[in-house]
């Protein structure tokens, strides 16, 4: 393998002789010289299966001049690159030579295609792509009228306008211009633009494997669709009475119907669907490095040629009736079963990532802010990709909050549980601050924009989970390493496990050998070909290198999932030690859901609800009636625990009839109802200074406290302004909390 890279080093060597700076530490990272500048970029890799596809980039990156440190995350499908800019660019139009005669910089990403992996540039916080379809165009000249408006914008670096397709790309710098002042660019010259969303789309496609999983379902089924009549052939038919005199009907000397059939049935397979297959491992081997597609290829193109080879000597076979042993089967069986796993592989790599991909569907799609601020009379809709620092957004009833901001006008509740995990709506007031793809409850209230885009609270968890699921364990880095070494090893296994076999075949008496010699119409070369085909088609070390990435998005996933953010691989890693946690909010190791665990009556100590209650007129029961049915009205969490409660406590009963209903945001409900013993009464439910003018009894008070020492939320009950009843709530453990 050295002597495939040797030249290709060389050249680099001599055209960019290494820096005395670059020291390289234990692990083959270079050590920077604290005056030197580096640029850190990140990369999106598809095409990588294992571990020895991580170390194939890892190494021949790092052998570069100018690379000081690299990072390959598998299952992420990213890469992050420190590199001297002198010598390297990720600039998409940069060009690379090849030959290396041109003191040209290298592009990393060309450098990583080169390695038969798909590599993709992910643009730097400081700068973003938009793309926008563009309607309206006719012909050239449109064209070159919206890139020269655009272009003229200032923070704007480049842009690119199709009119085949109507799509524009532009690439921006965020501090200096936003995306809806570039929109309404082009709307100014007279065409109509629209966002195509391409870089969330790409980004939840990538995370959802979509294109992988089509691909290679697709590549399954084709396969399969071969294999199914090749194993009936080669190894069903020949046990079929009345098949058997067609599969073996002989055309020629040593050519048979049946394996003719076979061998063009797998000619497909081998060098249409495993094509890919070759593009990779052609790659692996050409930078010196060995991944699962050589082993794969190595396997199948063995048993492909050997089975062709057998067929064709054996037409200069001197006993016409000599019948040659193919294995055809193992070529054609091996490809589809490897196309399945890597089906199966990616279609868990997409589910690993359900967490980071339910968080970035949390955004809402569109807003709606005001044109005229500070007036907001007129009210415009536009995508929420278009919100920019500074907006006046209306939020009603319902609404998910596009962006983090403050309210200027109004009060509501609003539900952040999908980001901080409390399951209780917050009540937010003039001044207070709202997150984005948090949910809107009763009320309706302006906010003013603080943060919008990527820097929102939700884009920054999403970018920390996506840290936290890239980043290795050092447990995965020892299994890369060890990965990186283990197709050679199977390689060289096979090799021996042929020779040894060879060697001991023709050494020994043949009544000694195991039957596996001895089969009909076996020879001893054809017997160690297949022992060593089996050794290359039995290892894998995908299961190695998949099995501690795999591990961490799994656990990022579920404790993002839960209200738990883990940064990185190396602190889960150290949780196995860990002997205490802390946790500073519910929803996490509880249910998410209060129930009404405790309850007060003013007056009469009985649990009876048959006995008045402490107006001296309304029966307990009718209390608890109207408080229930009050609360049914309600879409507050806290309410809808205490007409659970009721409904269960109650049973079927005669439910007061409601005659008007009033929810106060932040303070309760009040609802005018008549019993049916036709009596009006007019219940609050909601905190204490709103179900009563004036202190508390003195029961309620000593309960208060005994419940909040407790953590559990208090809520109380009035008839006519008259306290009544209160009762405690508290969102309890969930059943694997005990466990833990």
């Amino acid at each position: 393998m050295e002597s495939l890279t040797a030249p290709l080093s060389a050249a680099f060597s001599a055209i960019f002789p290494r820096s005395p700076r670059m020291a390289l530490d234990k692990e083959g990272d270079a050590l920077l010289d604290k005056e030197a500048e580096a640029i850190k970029s990140e990369f999106r890799v598809e095409g990588m299966t294992c571990g020895a596809c991580v170390k194939s980039i890892e190494d021949g990156l790092r052998s570069q001049p100018g690379i000081y440190s690299i990072q390959v995350a598998l299952l992420a499908e990213r890469a992050v690159v420190e590199y001297d800019p002198v010598l390297w660019t990720d600039d998409k139009i940069a060009e690379v030579c090849p030959v290396l005669v041109h003191m040209t910089p290298l592009t990393v990403f060309q450098e990583i295609s080169d390695m038969g992996f798909d590599a993709t540039v992910i643009p730097a916080a400081a700068t973003s792509t938009l793309a926008l379809r563009v309607f309206g165009m006719t012909c050239g000249s449109c064209v070159a009228t919206i890139e020269k408006q655009v272009a003229a914008l200032p923070g704007v670096l480049s842009i690119a306008v199709s009119l085949p397709t109507e799509r524009a790309q532009i690439e921006y710098n965020r501090a200096l211009v936003n995306p809806r002042e570039i929109v309404e660019c082009v709307e100014d010259c007279g065409f109509d633009a629209v966002l195509a969303d391409d870089n969330d789309a790409t980004q939840m496609q990538s995370l959802t494997k979509t294109k992988e999983i089509q691909e290679w379902r697709r590549r399954f089924w084709t396969s399969f669709s071969f294999a199914v009549p090749v194993f009936f052939i080669g190894m069903v038919a020949m046990h079929i009475p009345f098949l058997m005199p067609i599969v073996g009907y002989r055309l020629c000397t040593g050519i048979y119907l049946g394996d003719l059939l076979v061998f063009l049935l797998t000619i497909p397979v081998q060098f249409w669907i495993a094509r890919k297959f070759y593009h990779n491992a052609w790659k692996a081997v050409k930078h010196g490095s060995a991944t699962m597609d050589v082993l794969v290829m190595l396997g199948t193109t063995s048993a492909f040629i050997y089975s062709f080879l057998a067929m064709f000597f054996a037409m200069f076979n001197s006993n016409p009736d000599f019948r040659p042993a193919v294995f055809f089967d193992t070529s054609t069986m091996l490809i589809t079963f490897v196309s399945l796993g890597r089906y199966l592989e990616n279609l868990a790599k997409g589910k690993t990532s359900a967490a980071l991909t339910d968080l970035m569907a949390l955004a809402p799609s569109m807003a709606t802010i005001y044109t005229d601020a500070p007036a907001c009379t007129v009210e415009k809709k536009i995508a929420t990709e278009l919100v920019q620092v500074g907006d006046t957004v209306k939020i009603v009833p319902g609404d998910k909050i596009p962006a983090d901001g403050t309210l200027l006008k109004g009060t509501s509740t609003v539900d952040e549980s999908a980001v901080t995990g409390e399951p209780v709506p917050a009540l937010k007031q003039v001044g207070d601050s709202v997150i984005g793809g948090t949910v809107n409850g009763l009320g309706t209230f302006d906010m003013l924009v603080t943060r919008a885009g990527k820097d929102t609270a939700l884009a920054q968890i999403v970018k920390l989970v996506e840290e936290a699921q890239t980043s290795k364990a050092p447990i995965q880095a020892f299994a890369d390493k060890v990965a990186g070494y283990f197709v050679p090893t199977i390689i060289l296994l096979a090799l021996v496990t042929f020779l040894v076999w060879l060697i001991i075949s023709h050494l020994i008496n043949p009544e000694s050998l195991p039957k596996l010699f001895t089969a009909p119409g076996e020879t001893k070369l054809a017997v160690c070909l297949k022992l060593c085909i089996s050794v290359v088609v039995v290892a894998c070390p995908c299961a190695l290198g998949l099995s501690t990435p795999t591990a961490i998005m799994v656990g990022t996933g579920v404790g993002a999932q839960n209200g738990i953010l883990i940064k990185g691989g190396r602190a889960l890693e150290a949780s196995k030690d860990v002997r205490v946690v802390v946790l500073d909010k519910t929803g996490t190791v509880t249910e998410g859901k209060l129930t009404l665990v405790d309850l007060v009556w003013c007056g009469d100590d009985s649990d009876s609800l048959e006995g008045l209650a402490a107006d001296g007129q309304t029966t307990k029961r009718d209390v608890l009636s109207m408080v229930s049915v009050a609360e049914a009205r309600s879409e507050h969490p806290l309410a809808r625990a205490i007409a659970h409660y009721g409904k269960e406590t109650l049973g079927p009963h005669a439910e007061p009839t409601i005659e008007s209903f009033e929810s106060v945001t932040g303070l309760g409900v009040k609802a005018r109802m008549t019993l049916s013993s036709n009596v009006g009464r007019t219940i609050y439910v909601g905190s204490a200074a709103f179900i009563s003018d004036s202190p508390l009894p003195s029961k309620l008070v000593q309960f208060t406290d005994r419940e909040t020492s407790k953590g559990r939320t208090v809520v109380y009950a009035s008839v006519g302004k008259l306290p009544i009843l209160a009762v405690s709530m508290s969102d309890i453990p969930k059943p694997s909390s005990y466990a833990s």
